[in-house]
């Protein structure tokens, strides 16, 4: 083989080497931008569909409930068991009738049609107590309303307050995730 045969086979391997290269290097971009964009749909609708409303939710019930326990005059509703008053009764129904019963059954809604959106791979244990939560005293509140089945007039299982931490902070770190995916997408002219 002569010498300008040489050059030239070695100048056709080098440009298809390097076409190949960029080809796979673009290839390997391209995806990279497309699971970059699937991620950010994803965390969006999950803030929008679940995660928001959530972190609303949760907000809103923790203002009702300090406006409760101004009403009573304490930092607790029930304390060591003792029976409410047949005022602070009135009371107790209005806000857990009009207020919390109807707000655990929200939350209770978004996670059981959403639950596709849960961040993580595993339901936290957390959205497990609260559902007992939400159950136990929906259930118990349901008999004594048709029944006259009385109760202790809540759930058997309390408020979870991992349920409200775990919630705001996914909240939050979606929120940083969604921002931080729009920059690097606009970042790259994506």
């Amino acid at each position: 083989m002569d010498i300008r045969t040489t050059v030239a086979l070695s100048a056709v391997v080098v440009t298809i080497a390097g076409w190949l290269i960029n080809h796979i290097l673009q290839s390997h971009r391209e995806l990279k931008a497309k699971k970059r964009e699937a991620l950010l749909q994803y965390t969006q609708k999950q803030l929008e569909e679940l995660y928001g409303p959530l972190a609303f939710l949760i907000i809103e019930g923790r203002r009702t409930f300090k406006d409760l326990l101004e009403v009573f005059g304490r930092k607790y509703v029930f304390v060591d068991d003792k029976p409410l008053s047949k005022e602070e009764f009135k009371i107790w129904m209005f806000w857990a009738e009009n207020d919390f019963l109807p707000r655990n059954e929200k939350i209770k809604s978004l996670l059981m049609s959403k639950t596709h959106l849960i961040e993580g791979e595993e339901i936290p244990e957390s959205y497990i107590t609260f559902l007992d939560h939400c159950n136990s005293w929906q259930i118990n509140h349901l008999r004594w309303k048709k029944e006259n089945v009385e109760y202790s007039w809540r759930s058997k299982i309390d408020w979870p307050k991992e349920f409200s931490k775990d919630v705001l902070d996914t909240f939050k770190t979606l929120r940083r995730r969604h921002a931080s995916l729009i920059f690097e997408l606009k970042d790259r002219g994506l």
